[in-house]
């Protein structure tokens, strides 16, 4: 089995082929603006790039993303034969356009070329107990990236305290002043707790929920569903022209926090919502949306 070329097929994928729940969620939101809008106009807009992007196997964003690897291995597999791999293929799936080059070193300003640099892709990886590999990937663009944030609690501009009603006034705050530039309608990750790096990192692993799925707690369950109205009503609307969809959804999830410190990490994600699972196991591999 090559994986080289299964990584590469990974990338395309999630590249040029929008999952079905993103779309069907942009497909709600286009029906529910009303005609002769401009949020009709650029949700119009939006679903047509999905379809000619899937239908020629061509990015659905000109920003390509950074390369997040989420990766799960069983004891015994070896992290850097994985990571060779998906570098080789992220040169490969660069030089077919699937991706654009992204990887720039801050030191010099040189682009790479090829997506590959120091600590790019980026990489997560966790051993678990399954007899399987399991490769969740996002493609997180950088204007969306731009407009993510973190609040330390209490949060006296807006008088946050350290509850969930100080964790809803940050986001809605953040969310508020991203305005369009996060290429709305998006999707909100947010990890509540731990410190300043396991906070950004639980809201990133928020985007590979489905859209719909609510955190199994009942509490933040009614919580994500109450943000999302509120975000809505917000009336920034598709790209920042007005409208009732300004988010697709709001997930929500927490770990536990020193006492000193309250993080709420706020990512934020676009409307190109590009994440793809891959699982190998017994030699065979199988994609999921």
């Amino acid at each position: 089995m090559d994986l080289t070329q299964a990584f590469v097929e990974l990338l395309r994928r999630a590249s040029t082929d929008l999952a079905p729940d993103v779309e069907q969620a942009l497909r709600e939101a286009y029906d529910r603006e009303d005609d002769g809008t401009p949020a009709k106009a650029v949700l119009r807009t939006i679903l047509q790039n999905v379809e000619l992007a899937r239908k020629n196997s061509i990015p659905m964003c000109q920003d390509t993303g950074s390369l997040i690897f989420y990766i799960d291995m069983p004891e015994g597999e070896k992290e850097n034969y994985y990571k060779e791999i998906i570098k080789e293929a992220a040169k490969i799936a660069t030089e077919k356009q699937y991706l654009r080059p992204n990887a720039v070193n801050p030191i010099t300003g040189k682009n790479s070329g090829n997506n590959v640099g120091k600590n790019a892709p980026y990489f997560h990886i966790s051993r678990w107990d399954k007899d399987e590999i399991r490769v969740r990937l996002l493609l997180k663009g950088g204007g969306s990236e731009n407009v993510g944030t973190q609040y330390k609690l209490p949060h006296a501009p807006i008088k946050a305290g350290r509850d969930l009603e100080g964790v809803r006034k940050v986001i809605i705050d953040a969310v508020y002043k991203a305005q369009g530039l996060g290429c709305a309608p998006g999707v909100i990750g947010v990890g509540i707790g731990g410190d300043r790096t396991t906070s950004y990192a639980l809201s990133k692993e928020q985007f590979f929920r489905r859209i719909g799925e609510r955190h199994p707690e009942k509490e933040l369950a009614e919580f994500e569903l109450r943000l999302k109205e509120d975000l809505n009503k917000l009336n920034i609307g598709p790209m920042g022209f007005g409208g009732k969809t300004t988010v697709l959804d709001v997930f929500v999830d927490y770990q536990h926090r020193h006492p000193a410190t309250f993080y709420v990490a706020i990512s934020y994600n676009c409307w190109a919502f590009r994440r793809k699972t891959m699982v190998i196991k017994n030699g065979e591999v199988t994609y999921y949306d």
